[in-house]
């Protein structure tokens, strides 16, 4: 049932103004559309969300996407989550971030982009473990105009979260810094605006995504999901809209995940 209706609406929004936006080049600049999306390995509501996210994407426009929670060829679900969530977006390209050994596959994160962008360079690194729960990863995505990267950091132990986000800074420095290509990082930080682990972050980073709540989809109460710019290159980034994703048309936040997707829309100059 749910299939046919997301045809439905896929449809309606495919020929309409507010459909699918392509990559643009304005003449100050390039506009992207991106977000961030803890999709719990699509199965919070006990269900396969792959389709319905899939749809969700669609109708923002989502050019590049950063992705939590993915399983792959675990005993969990043995199948390729990041691919999966590719071919249904309709031949995606991605790049998966393994962050820990998982039921006999991986657990990780990962990013996935529309074939109008074509990647110069993609990689994962991990992420050290300290006392948190789990080792976490970055995956990254370079493109021509700029650099994109998800990660999700460890939601337990503060010590290990800040060393995580020191290793994030440090990544960004030493690749990047020298350069003014804008580096974009994404991802659940499972940290608040006023936490250390935030503050860390402000030094160096610019957070373009609103403070809005993203956590839980169903009552939300917390804001821990950002999108962010290196401090190299944040002149160069235009926010052209910036929004907690609470409704949509082909799908409902409430059972699609347990976290609310973040878009924001950008011009790099």
């Amino acid at each position: 049932m749910y299939k046919l209706f997301a045809k439905i609406c896929l449809i309606a929004i495919l020929f309409s103004p507010a459909g699918c936006k392509s990559s643009t080049t304005q003449e100050d600049g390039t506009v992207l559309n991106l977000a961030t999306y803890n999709v719990g390995v699509f199965d919070k509501s006990g269900f396969d969300t792959t389709e319905m996210i899939a749809d969700m994407m669609k109708e923002l426009g989502v050019q590049v996407l950063s992705m939590n929670e993915l399983d792959s060829c675990n005993t969990r679900h043995n199948t390729f989550q990041l691919k999966d969530f590719a071919e249904a977006m309709g031949g995606w390209g991605y790049n998966y971030g393994p962050a820990i050994s998982y039921k006999g596959g991986k657990y990780g994160i990962g990013v996935a982009y529309s074939p109008a962008l074509e990647p110069t360079r993609k990689y994962s690194i991990t992420l050290e473990k300290g006392d948190g729960a789990e080792q976490r990863a970055l995956a990254v995505c370079e493109f021509k105009d700029f650099v994109f990267a998800s990660t999700h950091l460890d939601h337990k132990s503060a010590a290990a979260q800040l060393a995580q986000a020191e290793t994030l800074t440090g990544w960004a420095s030493v690749n990047y810094g020298k350069g003014d290509k804008p580096v974009i990082l994404c991802g659940d930080f499972n940290a608040l605006p006023d936490s250390e682990t935030i503050s860390l972050m402000r030094k160096d980073w610019t957070i373009l995504s609103p403070k809005d709540f993203t956590f839980s989809a169903k009552n939300p109460s917390k804001c821990i999901d950002y999108v962010m710019v290196y401090k190299n290159a944040c002149k160069r980034v235009k926010v052209l809209e910036s929004k907690v994703c609470k409704q949509f048309n082909s799908g409902d936040v409430a059972v699609a995940s347990d976290h609310l997707p973040v878009y924001v829309r950008i011009e790099i100059k």
